[in-house]
């Protein structure tokens, strides 16, 4: 029986304990015997909880020690003399008889790996009868305990409401460790690329070249502000002056002058782009969009023009980011009281001078929150990058060359068989940290123009 069949056994036990313990709460309040402290309904999640919760925790530390109990078992078998002394042997032996023995796998590299599968299949199958045999015994251990304490003065409710709230507390508790621990996994590793490179050669330095066998100069080939420059010049300036515009504009036409029934089918259709997969975006940038760009460029006398440009990618990233400016900007202006723009009419003004003044403002908190989802999003783009504004990290200002990006860096240095210990790979961590950190000061910026504007109008 495999953990998961024996889950399934253990959850319907829990449907039968809830419903045992609603039953016998039910024949105390209908006795009238005493006053009792929960409804039924109360008594038979204590029950349920008893009776799933111990078993389905067992059952996921069982998994995690299962399987170096099955390889014990298999490495006192007599076919397991004959294994290798090399680790790196053993294990790829063993890795083989397991995927043989339960995974279903067809062919042996390796004789020894055919002659250990019926073991490691025997070894499988007798571990998952133990474990679900403890849990199935927990199961009715859990139940039955509970089902005894089902009495009128029981406070069941209780019990289970606080099981509820740290329920919710962990699941709250997750993010936050979460983000603790991307944020030591960054910090301890930069630390180990900043003892081999300068962080002021990092920060500060203009040539990007890590892909250079020879690392006699670290600093002279790690310096990362090409790869800033790119990240802020494509996805900073010019999808930003794609994006705010149109999505802004199409906010207020949707909120103010679109007929009910335009804005029924618009918007959905609006949202839509946000739900294309990136690679779709990027196949157009680097199909439709990169072509006519370099074009256009070839038109007015750009002879160095190529089909890899930030303003492609640029462009084509600024569409896909609309519906987050659109969306949030769409939402803060609807959410305007109407007395504020009712009264701005009435005081003479006209529809656009009250857009103007008064309902943008008003939604300025809103409209700043998309801008800032839209910045984050743009920042975080890799696929559209790679496939239109190319690989290569240049410092400049023309729209019509290729650069690069953070992201599509740490991509690069990451790819394929690397060593942890080389300030190559090292270095996607280090790039990764000032990522983090201009996103952090961008929320702390972007929050502190939210709370002075929504204080100036609430």
């Amino acid at each position: 029986m495999s953990p998961v069949s024996a889950l399934v056994i253990v959850c319907g036990l829990g449907l039968v304990g809830w419903a045992a313990g609603r039953a016998k709460a039910r024949l105390h309040l209908q006795a009238g015997t005493a006053r009792p402290h929960s409804l039924p309904a109360y008594h038979g999640w204590y029950v349920a909880i008893w009776t799933i919760l111990p078993p389905a925790l067992f059952l996921v530390a069982w998994g995690a020690l299962a399987p170096g109990l099955i390889t014990d078992a298999v490495l006192r078998t007599p076919p397991a003399a004959e294994l290798p002394t090399a680790a790196i042997d053993r294990a790829g032996i063993l890795s083989e008889a397991r995927r043989i023995g339960t995974e279903g796998q067809a062919t042996a590299f390796n004789p020894l790996s055919a002659r250990l599968a019926p073991e490691y299949a025997a070894a499988t199958h007798r571990y998952n009868l133990y474990g679900a045999a403890l849990a199935l015994v927990l199961a009715f251990a859990g139940g039955a305990f509970a089902f005894t304490r089902v009495r009128p003065d029981f406070r069941a409710r209780t019990r289970v409401e606080r099981l509820a709230m740290g329920g919710l507390l962990f699941a709250s508790l997750i993010a936050i460790l979460t983000t603790i621990g991307i944020v030591a996994s960054l910090l301890f590793e930069s630390i180990r690329f900043f003892g081999m490179v300068s962080p002021i050669g990092f920060l500060f330095g203009t040539g990007w070249s890590p892909q250079q066998v020879a690392f006699s100069d670290p600093d002279a080939i790690f310096g990362a502000v090409p790869l800033f420059w790119g990240t802020i010049f494509i996805g900073a300036i010019i999808a930003m002056i794609v994006a705010i515009p149109l999505g802004l504009m199409s906010a207020i036409y949707l909120t103010q002058y679109a007929a009910p029934r335009v804005r029924a089918w618009m918007k959905p259709v609006l949202e839509i782009l946000a739900g294309v997969p990136t690679v779709v975006y990027g196949y157009f940038a680097a199909l439709t969009v990169a072509p006519a760009v370099r074009d256009f460029a070839a038109s007015i006398g750009i002879v160095s023009a190529t089909s890899e440009s930030a303003l492609a990618a640029g462009l084509v990233m600024g569409v896909m980011i609309i519906p987050f400016v659109s969306s949030m900007a769409d939402d803060s202006i609807a959410a305007v009281p109407n007395a504020m723009r009712d009264g701005s009419l009435a005081m003479g003004a006209t529809s656009s001078e009250t857009i103007r003044r008064v309902l943008l403002p008003a939604a300025l908190p809103g409209v700043v929150g998309g801008v800032l989802l839209a910045v984050s999003r743009a920042i975080g783009e890799t696929m559209i990058v790679v496939m239109a504004a190319g690989l290569t990290a240049n410092l400049t200002a023309n729209p019509f060359a290729s650069v690069t990006t953070v992201t599509v860096q740490i991509v690069q240095l990451l790819t394929g068989d690397q060593e942890f210990d080389s300030p190559k790979t090292l270095a996607a961590f280090a790039l990764g940290l000032v990522l983090f950190v201009v996103t952090l000061l961008l929320n702390i910026v972007a929050l502190r123009v939210v709370k002075r504007y929504r204080e100036a109008y609430e």
